[in-house]
């Protein structure tokens, strides 16, 4: 059994990957390599930075977006996309332009827009947790939990039933979207401490 965080150039993929093999039974590859995405049970795909910029950083790589839509739409295997990663799994970004996402969730990544001026945007540090729609990688965790954050867009689902949790910045910030074998964290598990790990844990565990 394998888990393949994606490399391509964005994202904190040593703490990333620290956190995912200290709750992992599984071999965790930190890979670029198409060939190793095909051959793995489980995909991470972190992400840090502008939405676009990410996207070409994956187009980059022969072979890497092809394996991954592979393996994650046509065999199903268990996804976790994080930050600018979940961001990806949308239909369009809207950072610095209007720019096409993978589309396996439909909806859009938009700016947060904080009704008090006096959020500053990044959102950045702690905040709660709250849950919107039942999902077994979010499962036994603590009423509303501090997770870590630092993003200024959020994804914004056109089906409400794939809006797994939100946190409260003045006004509703996606935290976490998912469908079927795919689930997507605005906030940063690997930073997350106790609760992240448990996220993550969860992650390692789902039979989808």
């Amino acid at each position: 059994m394998t888990v393949a965080i994606i490399d391509y150039g964005s994202g904190n993929l040593h703490s990333a990957a620290k956190a995912f093999e200290r709750q992992a039974s599984e071999k965790v590859l930190v890979t670029a390599s198409p060939e190793e995405v095909l051959g793995a049970d489980r995909i991470v795909l972190p992400g840090v930075g502008a939405f676009d910029d990410c996207k070409k950083g994956l187009a980059a790589v022969d072979g890497l977006m092809e394996a991954l839509e592979y393996a994650v739409i046509k065999k199903a295997k268990p996804f976790m996309g994080i930050c600018v990663g979940m961001q990806l799994m949308a239909t369009t970004g809207l950072e610095h332009g209007t720019h096409d996402g993978f589309g396996w969730v439909a909806g859009t990544v938009r700016p947060i827009c904080p009704t008090d001026t006096t959020f500053k945007i990044p959102h950045m540090g702690w905040n709660e947790l709250l849950m919107r729609t039942p999902h077994p990688v979010l499962k036994n965790l603590p009423p509303n939990p501090d997770v870590y954050f630092i993003h200024s867009f959020h994804f914004q689902p056109d089906n409400m039933t794939d809006l797994i949790a939100v946190t409260e910045y003045s006004c509703n910030v996606t935290a976490a979207v998912g469908r079927e074998n795919m689930i997507g964290t605005q906030f940063h598990p690997e930073k997350s401490q106790r609760i992240g790990l448990k996220v993550i844990s969860n992650f390692l565990n789902w039979r989808p």
